[in-house]
């Protein structure tokens, strides 16, 4: 069924990914054709985003959805311009979807259906259920006017979050984008005594109270996710962590849900979607409006009430779907977007980690210093797909401001470095990789937090459905993590020594750095730097030739998003 529709442009034809490595092939598209829009759609279990926002966006003739301030926090505003809304037109995952499968074409369809399993997770259930098509990427190429085309692209949206039943929540049963949907339609939603005539009319569904959508467990069907190698044995289960954040949550002071939580303890939903405004204030207000854009008379305000931002630490692709609106065709605004990556950069700033200078040691020729990386965050730094890193940027100057010694340096394309600015081997393809390093003395070693994948081989590859274990996870541990924990094994760390230097939400570094004798007074600038798209993973995708990778290049023009996480500063007589 579609309703309150509007014509929607044509985007043309269907395109197969296919290994480009044969660039005689004629029948292959340069790039991509542009993305159809989201219209108001209602087919089988599912509406799209647009349909909920005929009442829970905000109107300027109605007080819904405000906080104390007359600010905004109606959901669909919220999350329109959040990676969940985009989690199917987000470029970096097409090209590296992509590059998986002309690295394995001959396993297309299985990639392709497990990747927009938690993707596209509207059209992936439907199809489940009720057939009617094929899911692949093929789906999100369509012209707009297919009821699974616009379900596949309107990302993980509000009928799948909030259709959810408790049961299994949180269950391995339900992890790897296993979660179910129920057939009644009902939205699950945290207030008790719901009223259900508005909703009913206007889009067919019955809220349903459920107090399961303010627990992590919603989150963790999604985010946690097994993989495993295409050359395991068929009947062999997933078993490679390929992201667990919902685990690492698990196995920290963070969870709430132990017998005893710790004072700090809070949901995923605490952080990423926070019932309170931007003054820190709880927001009580009426949860929706009538189509016409007026308030229900009927309705009371409510609280609690979350502000559905969705944030973590990408900058890259709110930036690209900003910049390339009239290719990815996202509902959200250009402002939306900014505000999007205003909100993250402040959150990566204040909320992520903090950088301590635990020591400073000089002698005639030689400075040593301790850097120490707090984890403030209820999982590892960086979480999520192993394709995001952090890394420790030191600087020593004299009183001059010479640069006597420099590590962790990166170019303007967002390429490791070293002083003189030559690029670093570990950035090149099939280049060797840094191992954890908790002491550096040249500036061609560098502090780098990241996750790298090996094959059944032991070899280190860069592609998610080769990996069968990792060859390095020195990503920082969330406060609290306990290497007896039932988790500790789905989320320990490889290739670094758990104890003093490396341990539950912190790790440390040595700095040896050598001196000249008139080097005089000095001033240390230390920096942790992350990367939602890690150079060496950018590189090591190009080696395949493939419409969605043509079109990642072209729009990130050689350069990577580099963000500035914490910083400290220190000078020396």
């Amino acid at each position: 069924m579609r309703f309150l529709g509007i014509a929607l442009l044509t985007t043309g034809s269907l395109v197969a990914l296919t290994s480009t490595q044969d660039s005689a092939a004629p029948s292959r598209p340069q790039e991509p054709p542009p993305l159809a829009a989201t219209d108001r759609w209602r087919h089988g279990h599912f509406a799209t985003g647009a349909a909920c926002g005929i009442c829970h966006a905000s109107s300027a003739n109605a007080t819904a959805m405000r906080d104390a301030e007359g600010r905004s926090v109606a959901p669909h505003d919220l999350w329109s311009a959040t990676m969940m809304a985009n989690s199917s037109r987000d470029p970096v995952w097409r090209a590296f979807v992509s590059a998986e499968v002309a690295a394995h074409p001959e396993h297309r369809e299985h990639i392709e259906t497990e990747c927009m399993r938690c993707h596209a997770p509207m059209a992936a259930e439907e199809i489940r259920q009720n057939g009617g098509g094929k899911l692949g990427f093929a789906l999100l190429y369509g012209s707009g006017e297919e009821p699974l085309t616009q379900l596949a692209l309107d990302g993980a949206s509000c009928t799948t979050c909030h259709q959810m039943p408790a049961e299994g929540l949180g269950d391995a049963s339900t992890f790897s984008g296993r979660f179910s949907i129920g057939s009644a339609g009902v939205i699950y939603g945290p207030h008790e005594n719901p009223v259900p005539g508005p909703m009913r009319m206007h889009v067919q569904y019955t809220p349903t109270h459920g107090p399961h959508v303010q627990r992590s467990a919603l989150c963790a069907s999604c985010h946690t996710l097994f993989t495993k190698p295409h050359d395991a044995a068929p009947e062999q289960e997933a078993f490679f962590p390929e992201q667990t954040p919902y685990l690492e949550w698990r196995n920290s002071v963070f969870d709430d849900e132990r017998a005893e939580p710790s004072p700090e303890a809070q949901s995923c939903q605490g952080c990423h979607m926070p019932t309170t405004d931007l003054d820190g204030q709880p927001i009580e207000t009426r949860l929706a409006h009538n189509p016409g854009g007026r308030d229900f008379p009927f309705l009371e305000p409510r609280a609690p009430f979350a502000r559905h931002l969705l944030l973590g630490g990408n900058t890259l692709t709110p930036g690209l779907l900003r910049d390339f609106a009239d290719e990815l065709r996202p509902a959200a605004s250009k402002e939306s977007f900014e505000r999007v990556i205003d909100a993250t950069r402040q959150q990566l700033r204040e909320r992520t980690a903090a950088l301590h200078i635990d020591g400073a040691k000089r002698t005639a020729d030689q400075l040593v210093l301790l850097l120490r990386v707090e984890n403030r965050v209820g999982h590892k730094f960086p979480s999520g797909i192993p394709v995001r890193r952090a890394w420790l940027r030191v600087r020593v100057r004299d009183a001059s401001g010479k640069l006597l010694f420099a590590s962790g340096e990166h170019d303007a394309s967002g390429r490791l470095v070293d002083a003189r600015g030559e690029l670093l081997a570990i950035e090149r393809r099939g280049g060797p990789v840094e191992p954890h390093r908790a002491r550096i003395e040249r500036d061609t070693e560098v502090a780098l937090f990241e996750a790298l994948m090996q094959d059944r081989q032991g070899r280190v590859t860069w592609r998610l459905l080769e990996a069968a274990s990792y060859a390095k996870d020195n990503r920082f541990l969330p406060r609290g993590w306990d290497p007896e924990h039932p988790d500790a094994a789905a989320t320990r760390p490889h290739g670094v020594p758990l104890g003093d230097e490396f341990r539950d939400g912190e790790a440390s570094v040595r700095y040896a750095i050598a001196l000249p004798r008139d080097a005089g007074e000095l001033e240390v600038e230390a920096t942790l730097l992350y990367q939602p798209l890690g150079a060496r993973h950018w590189e090591e995708a190009q080696a395949y030739d493939t419409p969605e990778l043509r079109s990642l290049a072209r729009y990130l023009q050689g350069r990577l998003a580099t963000e500035k996480v914490a910083e400290t500063t220190l000078r020396l007589r």
